[in-house]
């Protein structure tokens, strides 16, 4: 007979398991997880969720390299933010912004005085919130493969173009406007933007898995980046992505994503009233509300709970991230596929986490 002590560990986890208040709700977000893998046969995710600063749950699904069959996870597997390297870099415009070396309503010229003037003047603020004018990609622009040495260079492809509308007539989506955000900081600051934001939002913020999705660097644990071909999962398209880190060039795991969402909502990068300023709705000239800040989209979700935050695609992941501040829950969820459902769901799958009556999405 087996003395009782051997029994103890399981025991324990068991414990554990029936203490844990969220026990339930994790293995009905899993079961959702699995639903929306299978609906975008992808490849690999990974989801991180926190409450109250704490990671409540945290997992990796499917396979982050097919050829090598390694495993996705949610605290070690770079996948490619896109997007949502906005909201990084929105964190350096509101560092910049705090410390008196921006003012949001001066003309980007300030700060980038190569950048040609316009028919009408064009503010930080307005750049930062798509109300500036700027085109955004065109043609083929999305798979560039060419690869830029600075930032001034990825300026190019687009800022001798004529703006498409006077500033603040209209809300027009440009992950260009955030190229120039970039650069924005670099002028600010004195430093290469990738320096600055290093230096000055992930290693503070202990985001050491965060960086620029450099091709020609060795990155351990970069996922790999696939599509969908006649329902065969493919190699993504080759792509440079040193035109705009800024807009989209970031790749980082889910829990340093969640890092992030917690560094905002506690105020541990800039006081509160800075926060608000990045995350409050701008409005158009009209007084129309765009949805979005500067980096960050924000509004009231189908389920009545405020948020912000920002989805991204890229060429081989996409994903979104959302920071409910009501419920001081941040989540991250994130795929190594061209196209996945990674839209509305992720409001349905933190609604798990958050409802009384078990989720509501339907």
């Amino acid at each position: 007979m087996r003395p009782v002590k051997a029994f103890l560990p399981f025991a324990l986890i068991l414990l554990i398991i029936a203490c844990n208040p969220y026990s339930q709700k994790i293995e009905e977000a899993e079961k959702f997880i699995l639903q929306l893998k299978e609906k975008g046969e992808t490849a690999g995710l990974a989801v991180a969720v926190s409450v109250d600063s704490t990671i409540i749950f945290s997992k990796g699904f499917g396979i982050a390299n097919l050829e090598q069959q390694v495993p996705a996870t949610s605290n070690k597997t770079k996948f490619r933010i896109g997007s949502v390297s906005k909201a990084l870099t929105s964190a350096a415009i509101g560092k910049l912004f705090y410390e008196g070396k921006i003012d949001l309503d001066k003309p980007v010229q300030e700060y980038v005085p190569y950048f040609p003037e316009k028919r009408w003047p064009t503010t930080v603020r307005q750049v930062g919130g798509h109300l500036a004018g700027i085109r955004h990609y065109r043609d083929n622009e999305f798979m560039l493969a060419k690869h830029f040495d600075t930032v001034r260079e990825g300026l190019d492809i687009f800022m001798y173009d004529t703006l498409l509308s006077a500033p603040g007539e209209r809300y027009k989506y440009s992950s260009y406007g955030w190229n120039l955000m970039s650069a924005v900081v670099e002028g600010a600051s004195g430093e290469n933007f990738l320096d600055y934001m290093d230096e000055n939002i992930f290693r503070p913020l202990k985001m050491d898995n965060t960086i620029a999705d450099i091709n020609d660097s060795i990155i351990v644990n970069r996922s790999g980046f696939y599509s969908m071909d006649d329902g065969n999962i493919i190699n993504a398209p080759y792509v440079d992505n040193s035109y705009k880190w800024a807009g989209g060039g970031f790749i980082s795991t889910m829990e340093d994503i969640v890092k992030f969402g917690n560094a905002m909502l506690y105020n541990k990068i800039f006081p509160e009233k800075i926060k608000d300023t990045l995350t409050t709705t701008q409005l158009t000239n009209s007084g129309d509300e765009t949805g979005y800040g500067i980096g960050w989209g924000t509004g009231t979700n189908k389920f009545g709970r405020e948020f912000y935050g920002h989805g991204g695609g890229s060429v081989g992941g996409c994903g979104n991230f959302i920071v409910f501040p009501e419920e001081k829950l941040v989540i991250a969820y994130f795929t190594n596929d061209s196209r996945a459902p990674v839209g509305n769901e992720i409001h349905e799958l933190a609604e798990i986490f958050m409802s009384d009556e078990g989720t509501k999405a339907n």
